[in-house]
């Protein structure tokens, strides 16, 4: 078995560079470059870490056989910009904590960075540039199902490599994705059953985004409600980034539910916990759990307007472990103070640590050789939030579920935890009344 540790890690609470030093690094050379080839150099100004800079024409245009180009592909403008941006960041940070200990097989890691814009067929067309046009070795990157999903053909056409770094519906496999995000039965699940068997829920309504993974992930939720015996108090769907709560606010007074399983996406969750607060709505009244807000999220909506209420996850700022400490105190040196971490932030950075170590076992970056890495090995990771180790057969990791309270502060209180990481079952198959969703899932 192998267990690799993060350079970050190694280092203890040593200070990283901030991400803005490499970008200057890059433009640096990319400047030197062009200086030999006789053009004019261009001029070495480093972007903000949180902003989003354009593809490197260094990443793209070098031959340089002592790098390895890596793409980045997120919504860094639109509705989602709000969840992306920052595990984009992650992203450069754990780059940059490998290129400071030497790379990848030696060779630096060169990160092409393009926006999605929370536009699924722009998310499709970056994809296929990244890997025909710029020739990277691995994408890391989407953030909805949406996006996934019109990426997946476009990964498997050429046979290119995606790391996905968030929570989703499952009942997906590809050879050409791993998932580091959870699957149902390590988030959505445990969200239902801690609804009704420590807050004693015995009716839900179901509030989400209209997309993939709202819709599938309800779709589980009732068979599941069917199991327990749980009555659905009712059912509705918004468009991702809409902002006008006041009809369901109104159906939900209606229905009187006694809890609500959240799956809006994006800003959405801004404008639905302002206007259930001001419609007289508390935690201790009607409590939700969410399952795409974090720490990150929770910035945006203003803790003053979810605090008390739930989520789940695998992962939390508030972890107390060491290697929690060390990942928090760089991202904050990195991006700033007021920054905080969250479930895809780390999923986001631990997937470049993932990359690496079956990248080694491999021995190549080839797709082929790395995919069939995870298959031969048992390839364990030092995460933030605690070991991970990667399924070879489903190419998803063990997680362990944690269900969180938001606090007064903004940040995420644990209240509940499965007491080992879950193994993954993305199509649901030891879950008996799950049996025909697991059946109609096509791998």
């Amino acid at each position: 078995m192998s267990v690799v540790q993060p350079e970050g890690k190694k280092r203890g609470n040593l200070s990283m560079r901030r991400s803005t030093s490499f970008l200057f690094a890059l433009l640096v050379i990319f400047s030197l470059v062009l200086a030999a080839c006789g053009a004019p150099a261009a001029p070495a100004e480093a972007p903000a870490a949180t902003e989003a800079p354009a593809a490197e024409p260094a990443a793209a245009e070098s031959a340089d056989e002592d790098v390895i180009k890596v793409g980045i592909l997120h919504s860094l403008s639109g509705t989602m910009a709000i969840s992306e941006v920052s595990v984009k960041d992650a992203t450069l940070m754990a780059i940059e904590e490998i290129n400071a200990a030497g790379g990848i097989m030696g060779k630096q890691l060169v990160p092409v960075i393009e926006d999605g814009a929370s536009d699924w067929p722009t998310f499709a067309e970056k994809a296929r540039k990244l890997i025909q046009q710029d020739g990277v070795a691995v994408v890391f990157g989407c953030w909805t199902s949406a996006s996934r999903k019109a990426v997946l053909p476009v990964f498997e056409e050429l046979n290119g490599l995606l790391f996905y770094p968030v929570q989703y519906e499952g009942l997906e496999s590809s050879p050409n994705i791993f998932y580091t995000g959870a699957e149902p039965t390590q988030q959505i699940i445990p969200g239902v059953e801690f609804l009704v068997n420590e807050l004693g829920a015995s009716s839900i309504y179901l509030l989400g985004s209209d997309y993939v993974f709202p819709r599938t992930a309800n779709l589980i939720i009732k068979a599941q409600l069917e199991a327990l015996g749980v009555e659905l108090a009712g059912e509705e769907y918004v468009p991702l980034g809409g902002t006008e709560f006041s009809t369901i606010i109104s159906k939900i007074q209606e229905a009187q539910p006694a809890a609500i399983f959240n799956t809006l996406n994006g800003d959405s969750n801004v404008a639905f916990f302002k206007q259930f607060k001001d419609a007289g709505f508390t935690p201790e009244s009607l409590p939700v759990i969410s399952v795409s807000v974090a720490e990150e999220e929770v910035r945006g909506i203003g803790p003053e307007n979810i605090a008390g209420h739930y989520t789940a996850w695998n992962y939390y700022q508030t972890i107390d472990t060491p290697e929690n400490e060390a990942f928090v105190a760089a991202y904050k040196a990195a991006f700033g103070e007021d920054r905080v971490t969250a479930d895809p932030i780390e999923a986001g950075y631990f997937g470049v640590y993932a990359w690496k170590a079956l990248v080694e076992a491999a021995g190549s970056t080839d797709v082929d050789a790395v995919t069939a890495a995870a298959d031969e090995n048992e390839i364990e990771i030092m995460a933030p939030g605690g070991v991970i180790k990667i399924d070879g057969e489903t190419q998803h990791m063990y997680k362990t579920v944690r269900i969180g309270q938001i606090n007064a502060e903004g940040l995420i209180d644990e209240v509940f935890s499965s007491e080992a990481p879950v193994k993954p079952d993305p199509f649901l198959r030891a879950i008996p009344w799950a049996e025909g969703l697991a059946e109609g899932a096509s791998q």
